[in-house]
């Protein structure tokens, strides 16, 4: 099987926005906010790995930012496009982060959703770092009962939020999700930041970045992320009144709402 990073194309605007969706998600969930990045944007919507119909040659070898940025670079080459946004939500600034670190110079402008990848959460590198619990990971995706057990007994304790217990019950709840969950963190834990670079590399322009992300968001917390716009020169946050799961859609209420915030 031959590597297929797959995309849908929206608009046909001068202006190039790269978008990529959050776990759970496809391309499709960005086919309303692709009408509202205005006339003069073509969005090219792409399905993660694992997700929608983007496939990988060696499904169960982790995906490293060298081969995802050649992939990128073939894309970006075979459109003839020479700058663009990004557009990310969650698991998707993964990739989007990876594309800023690859280009640089070609990036105009990014608007992160909830943005995984800047602050290591610590049940996710609990999960895929220690290759004991890779294993215990992969085997739930047979017998989730005994993690399930294990994650409702941290709640008890207080150890972990119970937003993020229902979070988890229902990422596990068919064997279908729980194969994607495994894939996913462990298919992607090289992608991986140094904020520091990432900050270097955004502020030289500087690239302004719009940052929109919830206040009662329990998945990536809006506070683990303040050490890091504060570093950027040209950022901008928008705090909503919202969690995670639902989040891209609650920006696409606000943006309706606020069209000037993802033009440009």
């Amino acid at each position: 099987m031959k590597t297929t990073l797959h995309f849908r194309k929206y608009g046909a605007g001068p202006r190039v926005v790269l978008a990529f969706h959050g776990y759970g998600q496809n391309e499709g969930h960005w086919r309303g906010m692709a009408t509202m990045l205005g006339p003069d944007v073509t969005l090219y919507a792409f399905d993660l790995f694992y997700h929608g119909q983007s496939k990988l040659a060696k499904a169960d070898a982790p995906l490293r930012k060298k081969r995802l940025g050649e992939l990128l670079g073939q894309f970006l080459a075979e459109h003839n496009i020479n700058s663009f946004g990004l557009l990310a939500f969650s698991m998707g600034a993964k990739f989007a982060l990876t594309a800023v670190e690859q280009f640089p110079d070609k990036v105009e402008k990014l608007w992160l959703i909830a943005p995984d990848g800047i602050k290591t959460q610590f049940w996710y590198a609990l999960a895929t770092y220690p290759p004991w619990m890779r294993g215990v990971l992969g085997r739930a995706v047979l017998r989730p009962e005994r993690l399930l057990r294990f994650i409702n007994t941290l709640a008890q304790r207080r150890l972990v939020d119970s937003g993020l217990v229902r979070f988890a019950e229902w990422q596990l709840e068919s064997r279908e999700k729980r194969l994607r969950v495994y894939r996913s963190w462990v298919g992607f834990r090289h992608l991986v930041f140094d904020t520091k670079r990432l900050a270097f590399l955004l502020n030289q322009r500087p690239t302004p970045i719009t940052f929109f992300l919830g206040k009662y968001d329990r998945v990536i917390p809006h506070a683990g992320l303040q050490e890091f716009i504060a570093s950027l020169k040209n950022a901008h946050t928008v705090l909503l009144e919202a969690g995670h799961a639902g989040l891209i859609y609650d920006v696409g209420s606000y943006v309706r709402r606020h069209p000037e915030e993802v033009r440009w």
